[in-house]
């Protein structure tokens, strides 16, 4: 029914994460009722930005130079690594303004059954982070998920006689209602408790 051209960006677009096919549809039909020069603007910021932004060499941020704001930045706690999955995780933390110290972005997490391995992420960089010394934490931040869980303890197993492990703590979200928690959750604020 559609031009090929019409059909491939939609296909395009349904690559996306979230994007269905309806989705990709209504952006494609949006994209066409806009000018030109709206439309090449969107691929145009595509384009530079796989052909400017790389990882930081020393965490895996995302940055424009060979390394990130961050790791640069000489009043950031270089004793305090906080270990994520992804470069938006950092976006996440840092949007907290609670941490001041550096990240090391794995690039995912331990899921065997997907074929991610060890070798797969940034592991052995952030062990040499670590053997290169002045380390006294490590935070686990990575997903209270089964893959992130299952990182977590992989890396602590790997990281404990080298310096101090921590892992974020979990449990119930503000404004949460405790009978719609589920026991996992529940259980994990319990044994999370702190004094007041």
């Amino acid at each position: 029914m559609l031009s090929p051209s019409v059909d491939n960006l939609i296909a395009q677009l349904t690559r996306l994460p979230g994007i269905g096919t309806r989705t990709a549809q209504r952006l494609t039909f949006h994209l066409l009722q806009r000018s030109q020069e709206e439309a090449l603007a969107l691929a145009d910021a595509i384009r530079e930005v796989k052909e400017r932004v790389r990882f930081c060499r020393e965490c895996g941020n995302l940055t424009e130079q060979e390394v990130c704001s961050i790791c640069e930045d000489p009043r950031r706690d270089r004793t305090v690594i906080c270990v994520v999955e992804q470069p938006v995780d950092v976006i996440s933390i840092e949007r907290t303004a609670e941490f001041r110290g550096l990240y090391h972005v794995l690039g995912g997490s331990l899921s065997p059954i997907d074929g991610v391995d060890p070798g797969d992420l940034r592991i052995d960089e952030l062990l040499q982070r670590v053997r290169a010394g002045g380390v006294t934490e490590v935070v686990l931040a990575t997903n209270p998920n089964m893959t992130g869980e299952a990182t977590a303890n992989y890396l602590a197993d790997r990281l404990r006689d080298r310096t101090r492990v921590t892992r974020l703590a979990s449990g119930l979200p503000v404004g949460g209602d405790l009978e719609y928690a589920d026991e996992v959750t529940l259980g994990r604020a319990l044994s999370g408790r702190r004094e007041m």
